[in-house]
């Protein structure tokens, strides 16, 4: 029965984490990903279509003030600069003459590309605040996932306990 119990109680943890790939997974198919194509796009209108989609979502979702961090503000965690950087972006891409040269066409998709990719240890990664695939439910999914991982603990001494006498 002690097993039983102590598996029951590691379930809560593995629910939590499914549910926050669940919503990774969202944040990428209705965002990073319409970013990460706008970055790659060979044309000013393909970007600014693929940069189009990204921001609707970011206005719709309500995406565009205040911090992911619970505990303390970096400057990396700032989705009203990560916003406005994006919106800034989409609007000179919109704004663009039809008869800019070839030249200027290239340096706007440059900088487009430096805006939205940054380098990092493991590569090239789109720029995004830590923890928006999340956001506002932040704070919410730290509370959950310390009262998850005690319920982890306790399960394991509960599943552990009549095989060493706890």
């Amino acid at each position: 029965m002690n097993k039983v119990a102590g598996v029951l109680l590691c379930l809560p943890l593995l629910i939590f984490l499914g549910v926050r790939q669940i919503m990774d997974i969202q944040f990428n198919r209705n965002c990073e990903g319409y970013l990460k194509r706008a970055a790659d796009a060979n044309t000013v209108e393909l970007a600014k279509s693929q940069l189009q989609i990204a921001v609707s979502y970011i206005e719709r979702s309500s995406l565009t003030e205040g911090y992911t961090s619970v505990i303390y503000r970096t400057p990396d965690e700032d989705i009203g600069f990560w916003y406005n950087n994006l919106r800034g972006s989409l609007d000179s891409l919109i704004s663009m003459k039809a008869d800019a040269t070839d030249l200027e066409k290239s340096n706007m998709l440059i900088k487009l590309r430096e805006t939205l990719l940054d380098h990092g240890e493991k590569g090239v990664h789109v720029t995004c605040p830590e923890g928006i695939s999340i956001y506002p439910y932040n704070v919410f999914c730290m509370i959950t996932a310390i009262f998850c991982s005690l319920l982890l603990i306790a399960g394991c001494f509960v599943y552990l306990r009549e095989d060493y006498d706890f």
